[in-house]
This record gives structure tokens, C-alpha cells and sequence, in this order.
């Protein structure tokens, strides 16, 4: 019987019902746990050993080794774990993936868990369509999700061309199965090919169960297979990594490389290997049934492999990482978004804490400067590609901002449990109270690009007098905040009332603007609706300028209750 179109077709919706179970699957969970999952990565990998637990639990609640590198990209990208934490999650991720080829070797060809899909269905959708709570109707999705995953694999299994009938499909391949050892090499590549295009190691694999069981090819080019989809599934968080920061395309290289130097050393010992699988399958489990023996050995091998290249690579972290800062090194003026001080952990010392915070304090307030310098360099731009591209940088800044406000704080909460003396207890209160106006900076300078954005995007613009009076405001602030940052690196030589006086100038000149605003909206110089962008970037400094004092009198009240 040939193979037509429709057979393809149906193929191809087997595929996709399969692929939609486990995104489906995988997408509740993350809802489901929420901020739990965060929680899990940035507290749970202070070593490379919990790394690589805290990658394997991810992975196997999320069924998606993709999923949790793809996440532990874009906690990279924001700062919320360094390349050395990210290396250990990801080498975890790819033992946890296995779990989805044990799920369908043992429940899949044993136990049709297709017969049970519809009244699964039936079940989840009690959730999802009647209940009030998120987190129930993730629950009811999740029953979908796993649902729709075994009745994509059963339909798989029907809708599969084979080759005894149809030799012709893939034909191709059959020249290939007896060149020895470069057959292996070839199917490595064609797994590589197959898991990039298809997104999903989890989709490969369960095509590779499939077409060993059926005897279609040996275990031995499926265990090529298997290498293969290793190195194709990283494609996806190298595709994330794709518009992160240098840290970020670091951490999906580093993904890369672990995968490619486990199917190296593997491939060298690659006979040995597989029948040392064989004749634990059926000599030590005891299983000879092909339809059951074949999708256990190559379980087993996804297993063993995975978890035999994390155990030698585990004591190469620093190597890899040194070797993907190589081959991506940093770009000018890029700014690593992390913590530089105090991401190791609370030292010795309380005292000794509290100065790595104070140093992370003084770098939050560099990164908050810099992003009103970027403020100000956005009133200027013109071009939309440019103005988007800074747009979209502020936006960033106000996350990791964000970000950076609460893992300082939590670290000073942290100290603060420990045996402090009163001058250290008052250092954190007032240090408490500098991140959070700090922060209060960094939501300023965002809440001026929006303004600017809004205007952007009109019809209208200011008029010359309108830019000459916007840049000799944020002229003033800037040097409030050039005056914030010297206070905060040396309290002790700088001069609080400056600040104070520079605040007093702002005030007095968002007034006069204020009073003239009235006036020129009224002679028809512009537009009201320009005036109120214009009153709101004015407003906006003023208001900015408020945090700055309120960061200096933090710290100028430590000093006071010093002396």
C-alpha cells in the first residue's frame, strides 16, 4: 500500500496533536507553579551540585529540558543567576528530559494510555471550564496537555509509514544501516537535523521508540539518534539567547558545548556502551520482547548517557564557561546585568556582609544613572529604529532594576538576622531604605521614556523653546544624581547640602515652568496636549530629584547618628 499525501497529512496531525500535549503540558505546570519555579532557581543553586538537582526537578514537572534552558536563559538575561549557576541547571535539565522517554517506553507501549485520553478529557475539563481559581484550571490543563501528548503518540504509532510496506519512504536511509561505524556518525547528524526542525527532543524520541520497536531500524542507530536529538535540542535556547545579552548567549553555547563534548567522548566508546545497554535489558531486567526490550535499551541509553556526561563534565564547569566567554566575548558598552557583589552568598561576618552590599548598592546606583543618561539621550532621537532600540534598553534597565532592588534587600534581610551591633542595625535600615528609593529612580526614568513614547508616537512635537527647557531640567537632575553617587561612594568628604540646594533649584524652576506652560498653551504656541507631555517630563525630574533627597538623607542620618 502506498504512502500518499494523506498519510503524510495524518503523520504530520499526529505530530502536532503530540507537540501541543507537551506545550500544553508543560505551560500549565509553569502557570501552576508561578513564582515558585523562580524561587526554586535563584535559591537552590548556590553550588553545582544543587544546580544540577534544581535543573533535573524543573524539567521533569515541565516535561521540557527546552523549556527550563529557555527559562534559565532569560533568568540569566535579567541578572537572577550567573553563567557558572545557569551551566549547572542546564546539565541537570538534560537528565531530567530523560523522564519523558522512560514515561512512554514503559506506559507507552505497554499500557494504551490513548484509551484513557477522552475520559482524561473529560475529567480536565471540569477544571477549565468551571472553576474560579487559576490555579485549578492549570490543573485541568495539565490533564489536557498529558491527554493530548498520549493520543499523539498513539496516532503516531498508526500513522507511521512502514518501511517493511513502504520501503520507498525511506529508502535513503536503508543504503545507510550497514556502513559500520559512519552509519552511526550519519544518524547522529539526522537526529541533530530532525530535533532542530521539529523543536522538541521529546517529538524525536518518541518517533525513534517508535521506529525501533517496530524494528524499522536497530538499536544501535537509534542510540545514534538519541546523540543527535542531544545536540539539536539546544537549538531552541540558542534561539532565545538570540536578542539577550552577552550572558545569556554564553549560557545556551555553554548548553551547546556540554551537549557536543558528551556525543563526542560517547561516540569513542559508542560499541561498548550500547552492549553493555543490550545485556543489562535483557539479561539483568530480563526483558526479550523487542516491542518491549528495544524502547527500554534506548531509555536506558538516554539515561546513562545524560547522566554519565554530567558526572565528567560536572568537574569542567569552569572550563566550559571560560571557553564560551571566549567564543563570545563581551561587546562594548554592554552592561552585565547581575549582581557582582553579594550573589555568593553572606560571608563571615556580618560587617563584612554589610560593605559587599554597600558595593552593590553604589553599582544599583550607577546602573540607575545610566539609564536616566539614556532617558536623556531619548528626547533627542529621531529615527524610529533608534528610538526603539533605546525604548526597549530603559525597558530593560526597569526590570532588572526591579530585580536588583529585591535580591539586595532580601541579602540585607538576611544579615539583618544575624548578632549585629546597633550601628550595624542602623546601617541596614538606612541602606533598606536607599534601594527602595533607588528603585523608585529607576521607575522614574521609565515612567519619562513612556511619556516621551507617548509623544513619539503623535503627530506633534515640541517646539525648540519646549526641548531647550526639558534639557536644562534633566541637566539639573543629572547633576543631583552625579551628586547621589559621590555621596554614596564617599560619605565622609562630600557635601550633603549640595544636594539639597540642586533639589531647591529644580523645585523653584518646575514652578516657574509650571506658571509659563499655562501661559504658552494659552497663546497657542503649542498644542495642549504637548503641554501635558511637556508638564509630565518636568513633573516626572522633580519627582526623581525627591528620591535622590531621600536617598542622601538615608545616608547623611547614619553619619549624623555616627558622630
Amino acid at each position: 500500500m502506498e504512502y500518499g499525501f494523506y498519510d503524510l497529512a495524518k503523520l504530520l496531525g499526529s505530530l502536532a496533536l503530540f507537540l501541543y500535549g507537551m506545550k500544553i503540558m508543560s505551560e500549565a505546570l509553569q502557570k501552576f507553579a508561578g513564582d515558585r519555579l523562580r524561587s526554586i532557581l535563584t535559591a537552590m543553586t548556590t553550588n553545582r551540585v544543587t544546580g544540577v538537582l534544581t535543573g533535573m526537578l524543573i524539567t521533569m514537572l515541565v516535561q521540557s529540558s527546552s523549556a527550563t534552558t529557555v527559562m534559565v536563559v532569560s533568568f540569566v538575561n535579567a541578572g537572577l543567576l550567573t553563567l557558572t549557576q545557569s551551566i549547572g541547571v542546564i546539565m541537570g535539565a538534560n537528565i531530567g528530559t530523560t523522564v519523558t522517554a522512560w514515561i512512554i517506553s514503559i506506559l507507552g507501549f505497554k499500557v494504551s494510555l490513548a484509551d484513557y485520553a477522552l475520559p482524561l478529557l473529560a475529567v480536565g475539563a471540569i477544571p477549565v471550564l468551571f472553576a474560579q481559581s487559576s490555579n485549578k484550571k492549570s490543573i485541568g490543563e495539565f490533564i489536557f496537555g498529558f491527554s493530548f501528548l498520549f493520543m499523539g503518540l498513539s496516532m503516531l504509532q498508526s500513522n507511521a509509514p512502514d518501511l517493511k510496506e513502504n520501503p520507498e519512504m525511506l529508502a535513503f536511509l536503508q543504503n545507510y544501516t550497514d556502513m559500520g561505524f559512519f552509519s552511526v556518525i550519519l544518524f547522529v547528524l539526522i537526529g541533530t537535523v530532525l530535533t532542530m526542525i521539529v523543536q522538541a527532543s521529546a517529538a524525536t524520541m518518541a518517533i525513534t521508540l517508535i521506529m525501533c520497536a517496530n524494528g524499522w531500524i536497530s538499536f544501535e542507530l537509534g542510540a545514534a539518534l538519541v546523540l543527535g536529538e542531544n545536540i539539536g535540542t539546544t537549538i531552541t535556547a540558542n534561539l532565545a539567547a538570540i536578542t539577550g545579552n552577552t550572558q545569556s548567549r554564553r549560557a545556551a553555547m555553554a548548553h551547546l558545548m556540554f551537549n557536543v563534548f558528551g556525543v563526542i567522548w560517547v561516540l569513542m566508546v559508542f560499541t561498548p556502551v550500547t552492549s553493555a545497554i543490550r545485556w543489562f535489558v535483557n539479561d539483568v531486567m530480563g526483558s526479550t520482547d523487542t516491542m518491549v526490550a528495544v524502547p527500554l535499551m534506548l531509555s536506558a541509553f538516554h539515561t546513562s548517557f545524560n547522566v554519565c556526561n554530567v558526572c565528567f563534565l560536572i568537574w569542567f564547569v569552569k572550563f566550559i564557561e571560560k571557553t564560551v566567554c571566549f567564543l563570545i566575548p563581551n561587546k562594548e558598552e554592554e552592561e552585565e546585568f547581575r549582581l557582582r557583589f553579594i550573589s555568593g552568598g553572606m560571608l563571615s561576618t556580618a560587617e563584612l556582609s554589610i560593605l559587599q552590599a554597600r558595593k552593590e548598592i553604589n553599582l544599583f546606583a550607577q546602573r540607575t544613572h545610566k539609564m536616566f543618561g539614556m532617558v536623556r539621550s531619548l528626547v533627542a532621537v529621531q529615527s524610529e529604529s533608534d528610538f526603539n532600540k533605546t525604548f526597549s534598553r530603559i525597558e530593560k534597565y526597569e526590570s532588572i532594576s526591579d530585580n536588583m532592588e529585591l535580591e539586595i534587600a532580601n541579602y540585607l534581610n538576611q544579615v539583618s538576622e544575624g548578632r549585629l551591633s546597633s550601628e550595624s542595625k542602623l546601617q541596614i535600615r538606612a541602606m533598606l531604605r536607599e534601594v527602595t528609593e533607588i528603585e523608585s529612580i529607576g521607575d522614574s526614568c521609565y515612567n519619562l521614556a513612556r511619556t516621551l513614547n507617548r509623544k513619539h508616537s503623535g503627530k506633534e512635537d515640541f517646539t525648540p523653546k519646549q526641548y531647550e527647557r526639558i534639557g536644562q531640567m534633566m541637566e539639573l537632575t543629572d547633576q543631583a544624581l552625579n551628586q547621589m553617587i559621590r555621596l554614596l561612594e564617599n560619605p565622609t568628604h562630600t557635601d550633603v547640602n549640595q544636594t539639597f540646594n540642586i533639589e531647591t533649584e529644580i523645585n523653584n524652576y518646575r514652578n516657574q515652568l509650571k506658571n509659563q506652560n499655562i501661559l504658552d498653551v494659552n497663546n497657542k504656541e503649542y498644542g495642549y496636549q504637548m503641554g501635558v507631555h511637556y508638564m509630565d517630563i518636568i513633573a516626572e525630574c522633580e519627582k526623581l530629584g525627591d528620591y535622590v533627597v531621600n536617598v542622601v538623607e538615608a545616608q547623611s542620618d547614619v553619619r549624623e547618628k555616627k558622630q
